[in-house]
Order: C-alpha cells, then structure tokens, then sequence
C-alpha cells in the first residue's frame, strides 16, 4: 500500500495544525458559523442534529492492522466505542466532541491518515475494486491510478469549490465490482488493439433522487492523458454545473440536460484546447507509484479442497463469504459486518482490533473495505481458512 513520503507528512501535518487554530477560535467566537463552516468541511466535519460527524479517509479501501488499531484507539478514546464503514470504503465516527476534533486529526496523521476532502463540494475519495491487485480477471490493478489520481485532486487549488460533491471510481476487471457506473466518473482499464493501456471514460453517474447509469464519452483514453482529461471533465462541470438548486447540481443532471454527445463534445474541445499545460501522466511517474504495489511475498502453495467433510456450516460460509485469489493456495475472505439486529457497517473497536489481530496473523497485516460496508482479507491461505 502507498506509504506517505515527506511532503505528504508535512502536508497533513500543516492541514491538523490549521484546523486547530480554526477551532479554537470558532470555540472563542472569533469565527461565526457561516466562516468555520466551509473550513470544517474541509477537514472532514459535519455538524448534525444531535452532534458533529467526522469521516476519515481510507483512500481506495486500504488499510494496515496498524491503521485499523488505531481507528479502534480513537473511536474508543474520542467516540461511543464504535464506528461506522460507508459504502464509499471510508470510516465515520458519530459522536466526537468538536472541541478534540483536531486530536483525533493528529492521531490519524501519526498513522499516514486524515479527513481531507471526505466532505463539501470538492473530489472525494477515489474508490476502487476490493479485489484489486488479486482478481483473477483483472486487465490491471487499478489501484495506482486511483493513488495518482488521489495525489493529483487533493487540494487541488481549481476544484476546491465545485457546484458539487464529486466521486471518481476505478475498476481494472471487466465486472465492475467498483460500481463505476453509479460514479461522477467511472474509469474502466482497457488495453487497445496494440495492447497499450488506457481507460473507457464514463460521466455523470449516481443514485440518490434521481439514479442513473454513466454514460461512456470516450472508449479509450491513452493513460498518458488521464490528468488532462479528468481536468477538462471537471472545467467543463465548473463551467455548466448548476449552483442554484443542490438538487440539481450533480454532473448526472447537466449531463442529462446537454446529453452525452454536446457534453463529450465540451470536453474533447477543453481537452483539445488546453493539452499542452494540462499534465501528462508519465511512465516514469505511474512506475513510482506502481512499486507502492508490489504482490506480497506469496509462498508457493497449490489449491486445496478446503471444504471436503466439513460441515455444513463452514461450507456455507466458504461459498459466501470467500473469493477466487489469483494466487495458487489463497483466497480472500469477507469479514461480515451486517449481524442480525445490528446497522450495516457498525463495528466496535473491539472487533477492529480482532480484525487487525488476525490479518496480522493470515494477511500479511493488511485489510480492506468495500462498497458492501465489509471488511476484507484479501491474502489468506486456504490452509488457514477453517481456523478464520
């Protein structure tokens, strides 16, 4: 998983210590409500009914034992003992005191996480395939790019204040397990006739009031100039996107209104008319970010029988709750987190911290989330799975 280097240390860094200059004085009443509030969401903070909501970025659903730990420490120290996965892979704490706010923020900066951009009308987090890296049918692993495209948007000094919020999915397998379609923009690996990689662009997808399905404006995008054609996307957006009416000012309704064809033509003309500032994605640059991604060291295994005379119950949960690893002798494992009774995605610190304790012991120390608001192993061995 992508570890951060020295800028991104300083960068977090500086964000926690801004907000909490901004906090004191919004407590002080130097600020009014009106001035701290585009500040807060900035950082990740809303203010609800019965008391703040602060979500934390897991960028692309990864996450360390370390991480998640830590994620159980602050919902324990700072929160009612729990908290709570989204379907856009990130984490929410419910119940924080506005007034520690900024405490939490650098107890996640000591674990190479943070809050930016999870809220207000800006890029959020870039979400990708759970079984990304691991997919049997993977064209790619789209998680580099999410990671460069995460790079490229966060406080990106044009699309700070767009007309709404704004959601980029990237899935490297034909099944779209990323549910890219229902995204602002979904990205869809795909190799061209001479097998150079690239993207399928889609836009304007969503749910809400009013779902709808992406429409494709490009077949195939040469990877060179994804940054450039997600900049000319996104002025396009900036330009038409309408910012009278919030229910009205998702890219799936201007999309709608000007139709597939006049928007796609709006973008081709941007992209076409600014190619040659706009920033080019270079080999080099994607081989940077591609080494943060290495396969684990995998032990050569062969694929076993696991379920052969087990019992019923364990065969059940084989078949449902387990997947195909590329991988000979592994295979990833959902950690359910929808018990009877309980709201879908709810999880103790108690339970982050087993969850942590065992991928320490059979997944390389390393867990995911997904759009199902479960967790997930994604290297056990199949060895280890009875005892999972």
């Amino acid at each position: 998983m992508y570890r951060y280097d020295a800028y991104d240390h300083a960068l977090v860094a500086e964000r926690v210590a801004q907000f909490r200059d901004q906090t004191q004085r919004f407590l002080a009443g130097q600020l009014s409500e009106d001035e701290f509030r585009p500040l807060r969401l900035r950082n990740g903070l809303y203010i609800q009914r019965h008391a703040p909501m602060l979500r934390v970025a897991i960028p692309y659903g990864l996450l360390s034992s370390r991480q998640l730990r830590k994620l159980a420490d602050i919902a324990r120290r700072y929160d009612r003992g729990y908290g709570h996965f989204t379907t856009r892979q990130n984490l929410q704490l419910n119940w924080p005191e506005l007034a520690r706010v900024p405490d939490i923020l650098a107890d996640l900066a000591g674990v190479q996480m943070h809050a930016i951009q999870t809220s207000g009308n800006c890029v959020r987090n870039v979400t990708a395939d759970h079984l990304a890296g691991i997919a049997r049918d993977e064209i790619d692993d789209p998680r580099p790019y999410c990671e460069i495209v995460r790079q490229w948007a966060t406080l990106h000094p044009e699309f700070t204040y767009l007309p709404r919020k704004f959601k980029i999915a990237i899935t490297g397998s034909p099944q779209d397990r990323a549910a890219s379609e229902v995204h602002d923009i979904g990205l869809h690996l795909k190799r061209d006739a001479e097998g150079a990689l690239g993207f399928t662009v889609l836009v304007g997808g969503g749910l809400g009031r009013a779902p709808m399905i992406g429409a494709p404006i490009r077949e195939f995008l040469p990877l060179a100039e994804l940054l450039a054609y997600l900049e000319a996307i996104l002025r396009v957006y900036n330009r038409h996107g309408r910012r009278d009416n919030i229910h009205k000012a998702r890219i799936k309704v201007l999309v709608k209104a000007l139709g597939a064809t006049r928007f796609r033509d709006e973008v081709e003309a941007e992209w076409r008319a600014c190619r040659a500032t706009a920033p080019q994605l270079s080999p080099a640059e994607v081989e940077r970010v591609r080494a943060f991604f290495r396969p684990q060291p995998y032990e050569a295994l062969e694929d076993l029988d696991v379920t052969a005379g087990r019992e019923a119950r364990f065969q059940a949960w084989y078949r449902y709750n387990t997947r195909p690893h590329k991988v000979p002798g592994y295979r990833a494992v959902f950690v359910a987190l929808k018990a009877h009774g309980s709201i879908p995605g709810d999880m103790t610190c108690g339970q982050m911290e087993a969850v942590a304790a065992l991928a320490d012991r059979v997944s390389f120390g390393l867990v995911r989330t997904t759009h199902s608001q479960n967790l997930l192993l994604t290297d056990v061995p199949q060895r280890a799975l009875y005892e999972v």
